[in-house]
Order: structure tokens, then C-alpha cells, then sequence
């Protein structure tokens, strides 16, 4: 599997439910994390490998989190103006407003609900794939865009 590139239609579509956490949804995320990784992501939600999915893996201080049907439930703070890019949009980056904090409800690779408050970098990388989830692109909400040679 290889990720995905702007302007593939399956990154503008709103991804389906999870309706099962099973060997094949585990094997989709063992799949994503390495892809993430291979491709030194920090995120990568399951529409960006081909897969109608809401999954989105994670990574923040070392630790990679798995978010199965994922939904923000509060936004914390007062949005700020930050920098992304994404593994979808190659050499693209751009500057736009996303919230300090989080409030997120999820599933975990076990079928368990889980609730988690992120702060900073990990807030960032949530709200961005939830978009990608959604079937937006940060390219859609920036302020400004660029292009790196």
C-alpha cells in the first residue's frame, strides 16, 4: 500500500464507521503505523492508504495512538495560527487555525471507548486527521498556502 496524493477523489470523501474491530481492521492499522512511519509522518488516517475507514493513527512523543470512529467532542481554547503539511500533499504547507486542545472520543484496537484530552502537537495531528476522515484537506481551511521546491 502507498499513500494516496491530492487530488485522488477518495481523500474528499467522508469515511464510513467501523462497524467491527476485527483481524483485518488490526492488520489496517499494524499496516498505517509503518506506512506513517516509513514516510516520517506524525498522522495518517485510513482514507490516505485507499481505505473507506474511520481509523487515523497518531504519533506524539513516541507513542502511537490508534482512533477507531473517532469524534472531537469539545474544542479547548482559543484557535491559533499553525503550520502542516501532509503526506498526501507533497513539498505543500501552509499556515491555519487550529484549537490547543481537544477533547476526543474513540474506540481502541480492542473495541473499547475511550476518552482523551490532547494538548499542543497531539490536538493538532487529531484535528487534522478527523478532517481527513471527513473528507477535508488543512488546504481547504488555510489561510495561506505554499509550495516547497
Amino acid at each position: 500500500m502507498k499513500i494516496i496524493t491530492f487530488p485522488n477523489k477518495i481523500l474528499k470523501e467522508k469515511t464510513e464507521e467501523v462497524k467491527e474491530i476485527n483481524k483485518e481492521v488490526k492488520e489496517l492499522v499494524k499496516i498505517m503505523k509503518q506506512i506513517m512511519q516509513e514516510n516520517n509522518g506524525v498522522g495518517l488516517a485510513a482514507n490516505q492508504i485507499g481505505k473507506n475507514l474511520a481509523i487515523f493513527v497518531a504519533e506524539d512523543k513516541n507513542k502511537i495512538h490508534t482512533f477507531i470512529n473517532p469524534k472531537i467532542v469539545k474544542f479547548i481554547g482559543k484557535e491559533e495560527i499553525v503550520e502542516e503539511g501532509c503526506l498526501s500533499l507533497p513539498k505543500i504547507w501552509g499556515y491555519l487555525k487550529r484549537y490547543p486542545e481537544v477533547i476526543i472520543e474513540y474506540q481502541n484496537l480492542f473495541g473499547k471507548k475511550k476518552k482523551m484530552r490532547a494538548k499542543g502537537l497531539l490536538a493538532q495531528i487529531i484535528q487534522h486527521e478527523i478532517d481527513h476522515l471527513n473528507g477535508e484537506l488543512f488546504i481547504d481551511k488555510a489561510i495561506e498556502v505554499f509550495k516547497i521546491e
